[in-house]
């Protein structure tokens, strides 16, 4: 894969500043072993993830990619660290492939990002020691280990947007190479190089392989003035972001270059657009072919068990057929083989040695001797390998020629008794190797196109908690203690009702009856919500008191001596309780002023979808309960992971499994 330059990285960052400045730091993940996503909150933006890739790339992402269950050290460190910080800035350093991310928690750290070589990324303290490092790694003049100073890569190259023409002009007095070598050794690469090259060649003739004791002084002023031409649309910020393409190659730049003249051009907003569309497919395409190495691991497996147990079975088979045939053999030459082992029962008897009877039978066959002329070998233990017709035949003097036969077909009577269980494991192998093929078609064509997360324009209900109860009334309640602010003083109208969970950490829910009659049904299915939607969740409890009131009885006013914190109100007056209110969810997609995911009381969501999972206070994480509830409702294919992660509860869940089996039976 393409290594951003350091022109890229220099655009990069300057977007990114202007973008995250003043963002918050919210989780950070390692979706493979070299990448690392940091996810920010950009007030009045909402969610941006950034992508750091060492040695490649960093860029925002629109491409969420599979995070592991378990997360790695590093992504654990950053989120203790700085989740929660705000970013200060982002600046690449010294116009090198080095991108520092500053931001303030409770003191400063950075995140050092290398995009040379193998690169990094490193997370530093306020006195620029290295608190981790994704890799350790040790040079004669640094150390990239917990506890060390971190000392910057040596300084190579020139910084373009600070470099005056004496400067430039004594960069081919120092190399004896050519104009391009040095132009692209100087941090600018070899294709901002050979572009500063055509840009010359437009007032004067110059070769790119013109050695650098042969420019002559205008050549030299030529090549400044293509540089400065080239490079002043960065500080202009007059940038043109794009993708180009030409039969196989593509590349993505921030610039127009004379070298992509002739090339398709897709111009992009911004150069991290650009950069998440050219980079994210491909690495997509990386981990495909990743996973797809391990999911044929697993196939191998079985087909190599199952060739090993195929080649078992044709032994058996030719085991029993060789094993019959000798037996046959035996009988069929029954006076023959007597005679030869009626001759070394005689010589035993006249304490001849088995070595001296074998070579007595070898002469005789060397003779001419008929008897002999099966001979082939004797054993020190006397046993005999006679050759008749081609059949070799392994005899025991000591036995009856009926024995010896008998051995032959209890050969066969065994393998014949090991093909059934040959066959059997043979019949369990193939389907687990279906089955294996099955799971890897279904993981490839999960993970073979990368879905990108479009921002969705949510109703204005859809960005709290809500649902719709089995009479058509809409309940909205608070996400956090900001939303649980407007829903009293934006949402909550004089002929609503409040409900709240009567324990610490709960949701301000708000009935709209909007004229309608408040009931008994309404007031249950809000309770459930109310609960569920409160650290009884989180605590593992299966029911829950609420107490509901009228809104006058709802102030941010006080006590005297007092204060409130934001979320927070006082109830006057009398409180009405809902007792044990049941702390379980269903999910599913409504058609609700188009089709959109609710999360809300059974009852609820039961009387406006046909297909929904029920959910109830457990041990799974919310990615992975995601997974397995997207798996069962997604059938337009309308959610994605984080519409689900967004309307789960705070805290682990699990699948109410015996109550949708309950269900399934009742149908049936």
């Amino acid at each position: 894969m393409k290594s951003m330059s350091n022109v890229d990285i220099y655009t990069v960052s300057n977007e990114l500043n202007n973008l995250l400045s003043g963002a918050r730091v919210d989780k950070s993940f390692q979706p493979t072993k070299d990448i690392v996503v940091m996810r920010f909150h950009v007030p009045g933006t909402g969610r941006i993830d950034l992508v750091m890739q060492c040695g490649s790339r960093i860029h925002t992402s629109q491409y969420p990619l599979e995070n592991p269950t378990n997360p790695p050290t590093f992504p654990m460190l950053l989120r203790k660290r700085v989740k929660g910080a705000h970013v200060e800035s982002i600046k690449q350093h010294n116009f090198d492939r080095v991108v520092e991310i500053r931001v303030k928690k409770d003191k400063y750290y950075t995140i050092i990002v290398e995009l040379f070589d193998k690169g990094n990324i490193i997370l530093l303290d306020d006195e620029n020691n290295i608190i981790l490092p994704l890799k350790r790694k040790h040079w004669s003049n640094r150390d990239i280990s917990s506890k060390k100073e971190y000392i910057f890569p040596e300084e190579r190259g020139i910084n373009p947007m600070t470099v005056t023409e004496e400067e430039f002009k004594n960069l081919f007095e120092d190399d004896e190479s050519d104009a391009v070598r040095t132009l692209a050794r100087n941090g600018l690469g070899s294709l901002y190089a050979e572009e500063i090259i055509k840009r010359a060649n437009e007032t004067i003739e110059l070769d790119k392989n013109t050695p650098n004791n042969e420019l002559t002084p205008d050549q030299i002023l030529a090549l400044f003035n293509g540089f400065k031409d080239l490079f002043n649309s960065l500080t202009d910020e007059s940038i043109k972001p794009q993708i180009v393409k030409k039969d196989s190659k593509e590349d993505v730049v921030a610039l127009d270059l004379k070298k992509y003249d002739d090339y398709e051009k897709t111009y992009y907003d911004t150069f991290n657009e650009a950069c998440d569309e050219f980079y994210s497919k491909k690495v997509n395409t990386d981990i495909k072919n990743i996973k797809e190495s391990a999911w044929n691991k697993k196939v191998n497996k079985f087909e190599k068990r199952l060739h090993l147990q195929e080649e078992t079975l044709d032994n058996f088979y030719k085991t029993i057929e060789d094993s019959q045939h000798k037996g046959e053999v035996i009988y069929s030459n029954y006076t023959t083989i007597e005679n030869v082992i009626n001759v070394v029962n005689q010589a035993r008897s006249n304490d001849y040695s088995f070595k001296e009877i074998g070579k007595t039978l070898k002469k005789a066959k060397k003779d001419g001797m008929a008897e002999a002329q099966i001979y082939e070998s004797i054993d020190k233990m006397g046993v005999l390998t006679l050759n008749i017709d081609d059949t070799s035949l392994i005899i025991d003097p000591k036995l009856t020629i009926p024995e010896n036969a008998e051995n032959y077909y209890e050969k066969a009577k065994k393998a014949k008794r090991k093909t059934k269980g040959a066959l059997i494991a043979i019949e369990n192998t193939k389907k687990q190797l279906e089955k294996i093929k099955a799971k890897k078609d279904v993981a490839m064509e999960n993970i073979a196109v990368p879905k990108k997360r479009v921002k969705k324009n949510l109703k204005w209900y859809e960005k709290l908690r809500w649902f719709i109860s089995s009479d058509n009334i809409l309940v909205v309640g608070g996400r956090d203690a900001n939303s649980n602010e407007n829903v009293v003083k934006k949402y909550l109208d004089p002929n609503d009702i409040y409900l709240h969970a009567d324990i610490h950490g709960a949701t301000s829910t708000a009935i709209k009856l909007n004229g309608n009659e408040l009931n008994d049904n309404i007031l249950k299915e809000s309770g459930e919500f109310a609960a569920s939607f409160s650290s009884a969740w989180s605590m593992g409890f299966t029911s829950q008191d609420v107490f509901w009131v009228h809104p006058d009885q709802v102030t941010k006013t006080p006590e005297s001596g007092e204060f409130l914190p934001k979320g927070s109100f006082v109830i006057r007056g009398h409180r009405n309780y809902i007792r044990g209110a049941r702390v379980k969810l269903a999910i599913g997609i409504v058609d609700y002023e188009g089709k959109r995911i609710m999360a809300g009381p059974i009852d609820a969501v039961e009387a406006h979808c046909n297909n929904y999972v029920v959910i109830k206070p457990g041990f799974t994480k919310k990615e992975a309960i995601a997974k397995k509830i997207i798996g069962r409702i997604n059938e337009d294919d309308l959610l994605t992971l984080d519409d689900i992660i967004r309307v789960l509860p705070s805290g682990k869940c699990d699948i109410d499994e015996e109550y949708h089996q309950r269900k399934k039976y009742e149908k049936n």
